[in-house]
């Protein structure tokens, strides 16, 4: 996912204009600043109905105040944008006691609840995903490109925040303007004698102003800057559907997870930010480190291909798609109908869930070319066939993307609203993020999107319940047993892995035991394990981007700490 973004904290570069080389030489280097509250990039939200049909929006944070009028449409949503970059699209509950819906901004589409309080309605918005910033430091690394313009890269002291991608600037006056695709958020950067004054926008409102002064900083040294670990002990009881229980309660013990929360304290086990166990049906385990917390959604990468799938059986189930033989030219756009041949025409949806379309758009050189195309489903249309459909499977992001695409052109409504209809608000999880594809419109199936670990943790005990939540059947049972069956080896994995409908299996061996493991996966060290054999779900998550060899660190956690406490 995004596999031509290096670094999880690093921006891609702005090329700032008009700069001579003289200029490049005197800001070349890493600059320092403090942003002016740790609560600058957290926004409270307030809902009020105002005249003629329609509704004002209050976006506050303690420096800045931004007004938007929302208008009721004829499908009965509120929508509004804040010069054309960042989008609103509510909706009231039928007992009109909630506002809910998405903000879209930059690439993300944040979806929100606003409850309502004494006739208004109030909510929150965290672009940057965590509650409230661990640091105020803020870092710039300028560099010089070889046509004597400046390259800048904006880092975050609260490492937690996986980072912001900005690519492209304008002048604007005396300053240089460029904006995070991710997130939306502008930036307007003045280079003034000796500081480099930066203001961080949305919209066109400033909502805070950082002086950046000349530092020594080793910008590839930044830690995490919080507590270790703030949970290690029985789960906290929430209202969102999970009963708390201790390892004893279900027959675990507790001897391993100690060491291994031991381990993530001395950094044997680096860059682990949770770790989950439910047990026969009871969530008995919950840790939390480096500052992440039960209220953070975390970036899934690839492990929300998962969730794709899920996506497609829901579509079939309700007749929007015929089954997994459609294929898939039947959704393709009339203007890419070009691409089609002999070979590609012969495509279906299982061929794409069980990565073996054929294309030539896996590995990491032929996600690069795509995903950096300026339009990805061109150039993944017109992409050579290597394989016979249904033959060979290779890992990649393509051919999920092309489940999405097929699945949003057969939609009559928005795919992330059928998204929240079919799946997330019957499981209950409101605080989710889905990241979308290079168009900023239609979510990416290929990855990206963030849950909080105990909503990856209900997400794995849909599964193990063969589809249902709660005694509700969300997902049919037939799909899940076809999503959990061998179909081929992934011949560019390391271990050669089965691979079912956008999920892993791996054997793993506690003592002379062997145990089975179907998981969801993602880049950094996302995992959610469904193991039916021990009644058990396990969810971690990590930031392991940027360091290959700790790549398979979930894996030997599961097989060293975590199964030995609950195999019986």
């Amino acid at each position: 996912m995004f596999k031509n973004v290096t670094t999880a904290v690093l921006l891609f570069v702005s090329i700032l204009t008009g700069c001579s080389q003289q200029e490049t030489k005197t800001y070349e280097g890493n600059w320092e600043g403090t942003l002016a509250n740790t609560n600058t990039l957290n926004f409270a939200l307030v809902l009020e109905e105002s005249p003629n049909s329609s509704y004002e929006l209050t976006i506050t944070n303690p420096e800045s105040t931004i007004r938007e009028k929302l208008v009721v449409t004829n499908t009965e949503r509120l929508q509004g944008s804040i010069d054309d970059d960042i989008h609103f699209d509510l909706s009231f509950t039928s007992d009109k006691t909630a506002v809910t819906g998405f903000i879209k901004s930059g690439i993300l589409m944040y979806h929100l609840t606003l409850h309502k309080i004494d006739e208004i309605y109030k909510g929150v918005w965290n672009p940057f995903m965590v509650d409230s910033l661990q640091s105020q430091a803020m870092y710039l690394g300028v560099e010089n490109n070889e046509d004597g313009s400046l390259a800048m890269y904006p880092f975050y002291g609260d490492q937690r925040f996986t980072g912001t991608w900005v690519n492209g600037s304008e002048k604007e006056g005396d300053a240089i303007v460029f904006r995070d695709y991710k997130t939306g958020l502008r930036f307007r950067a003045k280079l003034l004698e000796d500081t480099i004054e930066l203001e961080t926008l949305l919209g066109k409102q400033t909502l805070t102003v950082t002086n950046f002064k000349r530092s020594d900083i080793d910008l590839s040294t930044l830690k995490p800057s919080g507590p270790k670990n703030q949970n290690v002990h029985k789960p906290v009881a929430l209202n969102d559907g999970w009963i708390i229980a201790s390892t004893a309660d279900v027959g675990a013990t507790s001897t391993s997870l100690s060491k291994l929360i031991d381990e993530v304290n001395t950094n044997a086990l680096p860059n682990t930010h949770s770790v989950l166990i439910a047990k026969e049906g009871k969530l008995v385990f919950e840790a939390y480190f480096d500052g992440h917390n039960l209220d953070i959604s975390h970036d899934q990468r690839s492990a929300s291909k998962s969730i794709s799938s899920a996506m497609i059986g829901i579509a079939i189930e309700d007749g929007i798609l015929a089954d997994v033989d459609q294929k898939l030219y039947d959704c393709i756009p009339k203007e890419f109908q070009y691409t089609k041949d002999a070979l590609k025409s012969k495509i279906n949806f299982e061929d794409l869930l069980t990565m073996s379309s054929g294309l030539d758009v896996d590995g990491a050189a032929s996600e690069n070319n795509y995903q950096s195309s300026d339009n990805w489903l061109k150039t993944t249309l017109e992409a050579k066939m290597i394989h016979e459909p249904g033959t060979h499977a290779n890992y990649g992001s393509a051919n999920p993307f092309l489940l999405g695409v097929s699945l949003d052109q057969e939609l009559q409504s928005p795919l992330e609203l059928y998204m929240e209809q079919k799946l997330f608000a019957p499981l209950g999880i409101t605080n989710y993020i889905i990241q979308t594809e290079n168009t900023a419109t239609t979510p990416y199936f290929g990855g990206g999107m963030y849950l909080t670990p105990r909503d990856m943790l209900k997400f794995g005990q849909l599964y193990l319940d063969k589809g249902k939540w709660k005694g509700k059947q969300i997902i049919s049972e037939n799909w899940v047993i076809a999503s959990f069956k061998k179909y081929r080896r992934l011949q560019d994995a390391k271990d050669k892995n089965e691979y079912g409908y956008l999920w892993w299996h791996k054997t793993y061996t506690v003592g002379e035991k062997k145990v089975s493991s179907i998981e969801a996966r993602g880049a950094g060290g996302q995992y959610i394990c469904v193991i039916p054999e021990l009644e058990s779900v396990v969810v971690i998550t990590s930031g392991n981007y940027r360091n290959r060899k700790l790549l398979q660190q979930p894996e030997n956690m599961l097989e060293k700490y975590i199964l030995p406490a609950i195999v019986k």
